[in-house]
């Protein structure tokens, strides 16, 4: 688990010291994010701005049990413990979204034995009125793959449809799952593979549903956001650089920023400033207002969530890494 996930990451860093790996953009915006201060968030797996409570995100560890956190994004203080009541308990969750419903959507999709789990599950409950610590009633729901069971740690709900969408996270034939129009708690609910996408750690919408955005540990992309997913097309490297154990990230309500967290107690989320494009080699489906990371991000960067101009052999590197750490993690089951 965290142990295999620290040492890939530690050895990409140190890839990233011997090789050159391009400058990091400046974060920026309003403010310069917040520090996660509560000592019971040791592995912060998932970031959803609230919007209910705008200023506040949703968090979790990965398998302290069925609980989710609000914190303020201004103190960076728990202003809400929430407990779901009426699920099972939960094995490794990753991820999780707001949905225009008005329901937190959390992702208990990781799989750190390789793919062995016939089913993962997702939880749903609405945001609270009021932020306190309680008990709110979840539903909960079975989720399989089409193609077989798989690792996965991005679940991304579309802001306009609804609509749910896993990332799996492999080093090679990663893919974009695409969920049933209305998800069903009576029956199995199959994820079909829509596109295959870089190996992430997470992912997130822009609020106008226009945008994509998809992390892993060594960088993120921007994709637009055609055909439900099936024509992403290649990737613009967001630049951002190595950040530590990188598992998260969510656009601000008003599209004008995203924030990236990390895992580790006491962790920093870190806040990019985005801003239109200026890219006059776009084609139509770029419009003038569309949403890019500054300063500094590159556009037409490669396939892969790595950020542009990384060298293949760090590319190589990076995956061989991961592939021992997941051999690591089916050793010790």
């Amino acid at each position: 688990m965290r142990s295999s996930r620290t040492c890939v990451v530690l050895a990409a860093a140190t890839l990233g010291a011997v090789l050159v790996l391009p400058a990091p953009v400046a974060f920026a915006g309003d403010g310069e994010g917040f520090t996660i201060k509560d000592p019971r968030i040791t592995e912060s797996s998932g970031l959803a701005a609230s919007r209910a409570h705008p200023g506040v995100y949703w968090t979790h560890n990965d398998q302290d049990g069925p609980y989710v956190y609000a914190v303020d994004g201004k103190s960076g203080e728990t202003v809400a413990r929430i407990t779901m009541r009426g699920v099972g308990k939960p094995r490794d969750m990753e991820a999780i979204s707001v949905g225009p419903d008005g329901n937190v959507y959390v992702g208990d999709i990781g799989d750190n034995l390789g793919g062995t789990w016939d089913h993962v599950w997702i939880y749903r409950f609405p945001e609270p009125k009021t932020l306190k610590d309680q008990s709110v009633s979840a539903v909960q729901y079975d989720v399989k793959y089409a193609d077989g069971a798989r690792n996965a740690e991005a679940l991304m709900v579309h802001p306009k449809t609804g609509r749910v969408y896993i990332g799996s996270k492999q080093e090679d034939g990663a893919g974009l799952y695409e969920g049933p129009a209305q998800l069903s708690p009576k029956a199995t609910n199959t994820f079909r593979k829509v596109s295959g996408i870089p190996w992430v750690t997470d992912g997130a919408f822009s609020p106008d549903g226009k945008k994509l955005v998809l992390r892993s540990y060594l960088g993120a992309e921007e994709y637009d956001w055609k055909s439900g997913g099936r024509d992403l097309g290649d990737g613009r490297s967001l630049n951002i650089g190595y950040r530590g154990q990188s598992e998260s990230v969510t656009f601000e309500l008003d599209g004008k920023s995203m924030l990236f967290g990390a895992e580790g107690e006491g962790s920093e989320v870190m806040r990019l400033a985005v801003s239109p494009r200026e890219d006059s080699s776009s084609d139509s489906s770029d419009s003038s207002d569309s949403p890019s990371a500054s300063p500094g991000g590159e556009s037409g960067g490669g396939r892969g969530a790595l950020g542009g101009g990384v060298t293949g052999f760090v590319v190589v590197g990076v995956v061989v890494l991961a592939f021992l750490g997941l051999r690591g993690k089916r050793k010790r089951g």
